[in-house]
């Protein structure tokens, strides 16, 4: 039986999505990780279902998310976004 080869699979990962998952809002531009860290997850864990705030701040890091909360956004935008990320990553943020 071969043995799945967690490198080979992250390097086809990172291949077909790149480092980063890219949305605009009102002609800036900002990135979201294609892969989370372990650790990560588990503050994204900790957060209250209903915390969109709380997610973005984590996923973008504190600069873009400030860039991000200069520009009128609404509770749907933000939903949008984060299913067209958990769409085409995989990772399923911010589902409940």
């Amino acid at each position: 039986m071969p043995v799945f080869n967690v490198n080979a699979a992250r390097a086809q990962r990172l291949e077909a999505l790149g480092l980063a998952w890219e949305f605009e809002v009102d002609g800036e531009r900002f990135s979201l990780p294609t892969e989370i860290p372990r650790r990560s997850a588990k503050a994204l864990a900790a957060l209250d279902d209903n915390d969109l705030d709380g997610l973005m701040a984590l996923l973008l890091g504190q600069e873009q998310y400030d860039r991000l909360c200069g520009h009128d956004v609404s509770v749907q935008d933000i939903s949008a976004i984060l299913s067209a990320y958990g769409e085409e990553t995989g990772l399923g943020v911010g589902e409940g």
